[in-house]
């Protein structure tokens, strides 16, 4: 029986043992090893003093180590949180201090930049995926070896405790609308949960072989681990960086199933695709943006043999729509309905249910729906709130996820995304808050006031544009130049837009969307930054020691 998210490798070890599991590079373990290489894991963390619900930052590409790592922190009892890998030091410092994470796995060069971040954290031991570093580490800091943390607990067993399902499992990090971003917490049976219904809808099977290209730090990167393991499946690692290589990898491993976000889909039309490459693909899938009609066609021409899937999701609930194949003909704009095990509502402003034709607030409730956000009960309390009270259901206390996306119902009960009730960007599949933007572009120390806001894309969905009056000594390439170093590539403004005065709300407040509808229309002009190298949130190397 799959109960926590660690028994979906454990159980398909006794089903079976001799089953591909995972490939990374040229490595690959069956399910029978990936299992032994999770319980020494999870021994190794507890011989370590993991405590239950102690959190492990992982701050990894995509590895045969990260996987282990996730799997076997919640085997030992602990909270994962996976650091998406692009992060810089200053976003991966404000995760370990908002999550208070105790442990930290990571390599060594990644280690090595992220030094002048760990003091005033509570990390107290830091695990090194390849090498030891030659960075001195702040007091009260331990460090050692993967191999090492593994081998000294081979044959111990794993930690045995009481735990239920509803025991938080991981902690995702996802922007917000103000401020850095808000870790929201999983519990086992968000995971288990959310692995079955996907795997169900998109039919997977064990002799499928799905390629992991998108960031293991995002619910829908790992969701490729949920479901290939809770089917039995093989999940392919890898870790993306040039679309030309992406084709000869699906040769390579007969990939069978693979998931993208529309910008990524549209740099993957532009390769090269074998026979060998492409007619294998028994499925695809898209999310994290609405997919681009001309791109869809494409992709089905070239794609052939596969069904498609378009899906929609928040990391608050893992997935809450799809689109029935059978339905991309007749309307391939819609995100179609509930997946399985959950129930999607439209509710209006007055509260009430839209009917046809109606626009609405998606609210989705069922064993999805996350606990919440880490540590911030306010945030908490106005995204998750009490499912709407329907005539045919028993009034409960049951908390469903308010997603805040403006959503239309058809006469048949499929949705059509509207947009947002807030300011959030959605650039290459990933939601960046404005605040945490505008927060780096002030502390270049050339800006007096900035907004950040996000204009329509061909490729990116939206592009990020900051508005700014300049402060003494502006310098637009030394503005860009900061972001850089304090950013993510892909939250990097690819434009500045000097202004005498910025237009305010009635309240006194920058209007972000009087910006972007001034400028809804404007030709994308790149202000030192390519749009289209962050294409992909994961694009950005190891860095180098």
């Amino acid at each position: 029986m799959i109960r926590f998210l660690h028994d979906q490798i454990l159980v398909q070890s006794d089903c079976r043992p001799d089953q591909p599991a995972l490939t990374a590079g040229d490595g690959s373990l069956d399910y029978g090893a990936l299992a032994a290489l999770v319980r020494r894991t999870a021994a190794g963390f507890a011989r370590a003093g993991l405590a239950r619900h102690e959190r492990v930052a992982i701050y990894l590409d995509k590895r045969v180590e990260t996987v282990a790592a996730a799997y076997g922190v919640t085997a030992a009892g602990g909270v994962f949180v996976p650091c998406n890998p692009a992060l810089k030091a200053l976003q991966v410092g404000h995760i370990l201090t908002d999550c208070t994470a105790t442990v930290l796995v990571t390599s060594k060069s990644r280690l090595d930049a992220l030094v002048p971040a760990l003091p005033g954290t509570t990390v107290r031991l830091v695990v090194l995926v390849d090498a030891l570093p030659e960075t001195p580490l702040p007091d009260g800091i331990d460090v050692c070896l993967w191999d090492g943390l593994v081998e000294a607990a081979a044959g111990d067993p794993a930690p045995a405790g009481p735990r239920t399902d509803a025991d938080v499992a991981a902690i995702f990090y996802t922007s917000g609308s103000t401020g850095r971003p808000k870790g929201v917490v999983l519990s086992h049976r968000n995971l288990v949960v959310g692995g079955d219904s996907v795997s169900t809808y998109l039919g997977i099977r064990d002799d499928d072989r799905i390629l992991a290209l998108l960031s293991l730090s995002f619910d829908a990167g790992f969701s490729q681990l949920t479901t290939g393991f809770h089917a039995g499946a093989t999940v392919v690692l890898h870790n993306y960086l040039l679309p030309r290589d992406i084709p000869a990898v699906c040769a390579r491993h007969d990939i069978t199933g693979l998931t993208c976000v529309p910008p990524l889909w549209m740099q993957l039309l532009q390769a090269r695709w074998t026979d060998e490459a492409r007619l294998g693909l028994r499925f695809f899938a898209n999310t994290g943006g609405r997919m681009p009609r001309d791109v869809l066609d494409k992709l089905r021409a070239l794609f052939e043999r596969a069904t498609p899937f378009l899906m929609y999701g928040l990391t608050e609930a893992f997935r809450s729509t799809y689109l029935d194949p059978a339905e991309v003909d007749r309307r391939p704009d819609s995100i179609g309905k509930a997946i399985p095990n959950a129930e999607i509502l439209v509710v209006k402003t007055d509260g009430t249910l839209a009917g046809p034709g109606e626009e609405g607030e998606l609210v989705h409730r069922g064993p999805l729906v996350a606990l919440g956000y880490w540590n911030d009960p306010e945030k908490t309390a106005l995204r998750f709130k009490p499912a709407p009270a329907k005539l045919d259901q028993v009034v409960t206390p049951e908390l469903a996820v308010w997603s805040g996306d403006l959503v239309r119902l058809d006469d048949e009960g499929f949705l059509y995304f509207v947009g947002r009730t807030d300011d959030m960007i959605k650039t290459v599949g990933v939601r960046v808050s404005p605040t945490e933007v505008e927060e780096a572009v002030f502390a270049s120390g050339l800006v007096r006031e900035a907004a950040a806001f996000g204009v329509a894309h061909p490729t990116l969905g939206q592009e990020i544009v900051v508005a700014l009056v300049p402060g003494d000594g502006y310098d637009e390439d030394a503005v860009h130049r900061h972001c850089l170093t304090v950013l993510p590539r892909f939250m990097v403004p690819a434009r500045l837009l000097v202004h005498d005065t910025l237009p305010r709300s009635p309240n006194g407040k920058i209007d972000r969307k009087a910006l972007a509808a001034r400028l809804g229309a404007a030709p994308a002009a790149a202000s030192g930054s390519d749009p289209g190298t962050a294409a992909q949130p994961e694009a950005e190397p190891e860095p180098q020691s």
